[in-house]
């Protein structure tokens, strides 16, 4: 069912104020890293391909994808997370600085390495992937250097996202701290969960799970139908005390549930489905700018809806502009 025309104008309106928005992104940051080449034989130690690099490409993963999200979208981002005092610490700086990220909340720990996704391609098929990371516990000090900034960082933001891919940075101090920093200036504070800290965010304006991060993170055996799923959303709105839940749906869209009772099920925008990868990070940054700008949760939902249409039918991890976002709403 397509939206009235005054509400489309509303959201292209919306969209057009989300330039220069400041929104803070606290969390996991990463490197993705794709080597690409071609592959001619089979190597003599080994039954395996022998790939012959023809280039590399960097991309800023996890918090980092969240961010760069933000900034295609207009805002002013500060990104507050931790790297290793490696050279991809400093190649992911790098790319965040040229997609206008700030950096100057980057703290660099010398005891962990800067997490990395390495992808090596074979013309267009993933050969193998390897990890580097640091997904233990911050050290008390690199701890307490993250919440000694928080106070001004929040001060200065319109929004707080806290993205978390369970790699160390959302510890439930710095959560809650972030939490009650954000609550205590009146702005919006939403999350992008790890399911298995699902139940610590509490108190946030809405978290952003996809259906299979809502089952899992209740601890709940996924059931079918619309009724199980309101069942769901009500009883995170419960456990969480949050004031909304968004959970995605991939194919069916959105199910917004508001602390006043309201839900609503929004069909999915999408017209054509290439990569699903790095959608959610999109419905989150969106999310969290229409908060910033303050529109409503329902409103700021329905725009986020049309921006994870955008971005699911471009191939790998991809981000969308005001301009795109105005023409499919339009």
């Amino acid at each position: 069912m397509a939206l009235p025309a005054a509400e489309r104008k509303a959201l292209r309106q919306l969209a057009a104020d989300f330039k220069n928005r400041r929104v803070l992104v606290v969390g996991d940051v990463m490197l993705d890293r794709y080597i690409r080449g071609s592959v001619s034989r089979i190597s003599p130690e080994a039954p395996v391909p022998v790939v012959r690099v023809t280039h590399q490409t960097l991309v800023p993963g996890g918090a980092g994808n969240v961010c760069a999200n933000l900034a295609s979208l207009g805002a002013t981002v500060d990104l507050m997370a931790v790297v290793g005092s490696d050279d991809a610490g400093t190649s992911l700086a790098s790319e965040l600085s040229s997609r206008r990220v700030l950096t100057g909340n980057l703290v660099a720990d010398g005891d962990r390495v800067t997490s990395q996704k390495c992808r090596v391609v074979a013309e267009r098929q993933q050969v193998v992937r390897y990890d580097l990371e640091s997904s233990g516990h911050l050290s008390a000090s690199t701890e307490r250097e993250i919440l000694s900034r928080l106070p001004r960082a929040i001060a200065e933001a319109r929004a707080v996202i806290l993205s978390d891919y369970g790699k160390g940075v959302i510890s439930p101090k710095i959560l809650a701290a972030a939490i009650k920093l954000a609550r205590r200036r009146g702005i919006p504070v939403t999350v992008d969960p790890k399911i298995e800290h699902f139940k610590r965010y509490k108190g946030v304006t809405c978290i952003t799970p996809n259906l299979h991060e809502a089952w899992s993170g209740m601890r709940l055996v996924p059931k079918p139908g619309d009724d199980e799923i309101e069942k769901l959303g009500r009883a995170i709105l419960k456990t969480l005390r949050s004031d909304s839940v968004l959970i995605t749906r991939s194919a069916d869209g959105m199910s917004l549930f508001e602390k006043s009772g309201r839900i609503s099920h929004i069909p999915t925008k999408a017209r054509e489905v290439f990569d699903v990868t790095g959608a959610g990070d999109t419905v989150v940054a969106t999310l969290t700018l229409a908060l910033a700008c303050g529109a409503a949760i329902k409103r700021a939902a329905e725009i986020s809806n049309y921006a994870a249409g955008i971005v699911v039918g471009k191939l790998g991890t991809a981000v969308t502009t005001v301009e795109e976002l105005q023409e499919a709403i339009a």
